[in-house]
């Protein structure tokens, strides 16, 4: 290999201090003499309320070697609901990043592939998932790329600090490449050997990857390494605090983290990878795109970050949102990372499982994927973001199809919010209003014990569903809220308010008051469907406090239902097969 030991720097926390050095590396901002313009980047504002730190939610990046499937739309929408619940609540200044990764060997090896310059690759492929985002309606504050200059400035100076303080060694690095378009990077618990026995030869044995199968060839090279090691036992307390969501993931990686950590290989030959930011200081090396990739959670929140101000743009993030395939990359190397500079961590990380199809993972190298363009397309976005949020799990993976997706819109959509609505207002014959007024005055008749129950469950259902969320388990908390709507239902047809009995001015209003509870609940998941049913409802839309978590509340609301006239919500699907 044309590198040499004598190429890489390996600068001693200790020398560092001794001679009064400091980095050499500076951000385009402050070597043009405007040092503090790092701090006004468009993509994020400071709070209103003085110190006070914004909710910051964050997807990962995605890799733009391929366009994305459903299970990138679940991602994105999990992290949408959980920002969006923040707004609910009041937190108006809640933040969402998602965006895109664009270095890497994956990227680069795509990019040879299709005949383009890797950065006209890449400024074509982001677009899709940028335009993924507009059409799951996401909420994002910003749509951050790996390509951004500031970005670039973020992970040089990031990596500066660690080398800084003495994290950065250079040693040599043992590696299998899959030969398949060379393009993992395999350590030797991922290798395991076959044997292929031979007729007349005797046989050959194989190193194989107990991830794909594929071949593998061992190399070794000299590159800079991070400490990983000397962070383990800080790594365990902190996973004893609940970083991790659900607890499934967390014991796992406890086991894993326990056996021990080896040091983590943070750079790669830039002959072998030249697409990526280059190592400062040492143009024959690039850095590890997952260091890279992670710096991006900071570099929305303006990083680096002037002393005591770290919270400005809001750092630490509360939860990130990943799939179960990189935990290790945000629970093991990320936390190790910012435990190096002394950065606050993140406060959790909300794991989720994958969508299959056929019970087989969503692959996109395999083309086994479902095209989240065409869900939306078919389905709605607002159904599918229902169902995604509904269906998938945290804990376990959920199957795909087609089918699941009919019936569910069918069962609890149409049939189910869509048909409650328009029988209450049937029932109250253009005069939905003087429920509301009756009930605003105490005039409405007395209730039955029936009722009764129904009301209590009504008042104590919005508080169960906030304790979902506040452990952000947002398939419970769908859950929880379509049981508000099942239940008017069985209520409304028990208490048969058509029938214009003593009672069934309070029964209509009791069903008013579900679908107007649901509706508020329902924003985050649903948020187009829930403001066109709360305007169905004539809820206040000049008071935005009417349609808050806080108005969630039985009775609660005394202006609303005038000239309320019956819409279709959830029309039937129009099925092409």
């Amino acid at each position: 290999m044309a590198t040499r030991n004598s190429q890489f720097r390996a600068i001693s926390w200790a020398s560092q201090f001794l001679s009064h050095k400091r980095p050499s590396w500076k951000c385009a901002s402050c070597k043009n003499g405007r040092p503090t313009s790092i701090l006004r980047r468009s993509f994020a504002t400071a709070p209103k309320d003085g110190p006070k730190k914004s909710y910051y939610v964050t997807t990962p990046i995605f890799y733009v070697n391929a366009a994305p499937h459903v299970g990138h739309l679940y991602t994105m929408v999990l992290a949408d609901i959980l920002k969006r619940w923040r707004v609910l609540l009041g937190e108006d200044d809640a933040q969402l990043l998602t965006g895109t990764d664009e270095h890497g060997m994956k990227v680069q090896q795509a990019a040879q592939l299709a005949g383009m310059d890797t950065q006209a690759f890449c400024d074509r492929n982001y677009k899709t998932f940028e335009a993924l985002a507009k059409a799951a309606n996401l909420d994002n504050n910003h749509f951050i790329r790996t390509t951004d200059p500031a970005h670039k400035e973020a992970v040089r100076y990031f990596w500066e600090m660690l080398e800084h303080r003495g994290y950065i060694y250079t040693a040599k690095h043992e590696a299998g490449i899959q030969l398949a378009m060379k393009r993992s990077i395999l350590n030797r618990r991922c290798i395991t050997l076959w044997i292929r026995q031979l007729a007349r030869r005797g046989c050959l044995i194989f190193q194989v990857s107990t991830v794909t199968g594929k071949e593998v060839e061992w190399s070794s090279e000299t590159n800079y390494h991070f400490r990983l090691s000397a962070f383990q036992d800080r790594l365990l307390e902190l996973y004893d605090t609940g970083f991790i969501i659900p607890g499934k993931y967390m014991n796992d990686l406890v086991k894993s983290v326990s056996s021990g950590l080896q040091d983590l290989s943070v750079s790669r030959p830039a002959e072998r990878l030249s697409w990526g930011v280059p190592v400062p200081g040492d143009q024959t090396q690039t850095i590890y795109v997952w260091l890279d990739a992670l710096v991006n959670y900071l570099t929305k929140a303006g990083y680096p970050f002037p002393p005591g101000q770290e919270g400005r743009l809001g750092w630490p993030a509360d939860v990130h949102v990943v799939g179960k395939d990189i935990i290790r990359f945000h629970c093991v190397y990320w936390p190790a990372f910012l435990m190096a500079l002394d950065l606050p961590l993140p406060r959790r990380v909300l794991v989720h499982g994958h969508w299959t199809i056929n019970h087989e993972k969503m692959s996109k190298s395999t083309g086994n994927v479902v095209n989240p363009f065409f869900a939306i397309d078919r389905f709605g976005v607002d159904p599918m973001r229902f169902y995604l949020a509904r269906a998938g799990s945290i804990v376990e993976d959920a199957n795909y199809d087609n089918a699941y997706i009919i019936a569910c819109y069918k069962k609890m959509l149409q049939w189910g919010i869509g048909n409650l609505a328009s029988r209450t207002i049937g029932c109250a014959k253009g005069n939905l209003r003087s429920f509301i007024v009756n009930a605003a005055s105490n005039q409405l008749p007395p209730g039955t014990a029936s009722d009764q129950n129904y009301e209590t469950f009504l008042e104590n259902m919005p508080s169960e569903v906030a304790e979902h969320m506040k452990v952000l388990n947002t398939h419970a908390a769908v859950k929880a809220i379509m049981v508000i709507i099942e239940q008017a239902n069985k209520y409304f047809h028990e208490r048969e308010p058509w029938k214009q009995g003593p009672e069934s001015p309070r029964v209509i209003y009791n069903v008013t008051e579900s679908l107007r509870i649901a509706a508020i609940l329902l924003q985050p998941f649903m948020p187009s469907k829930a403001q066109e049913l709360l305007e169905m409802l004539k809820v206040d839309t000049s008071n935005p406090e009417r349609r808050r978590f806080s108005a969630a509340a039985f009775g609660s609301d005394p202006d609303y239902g005038e000239g309320v006239e019956k819409k279709v919500l959830f029309p039937p699907l129009i099925i092409e097969e």
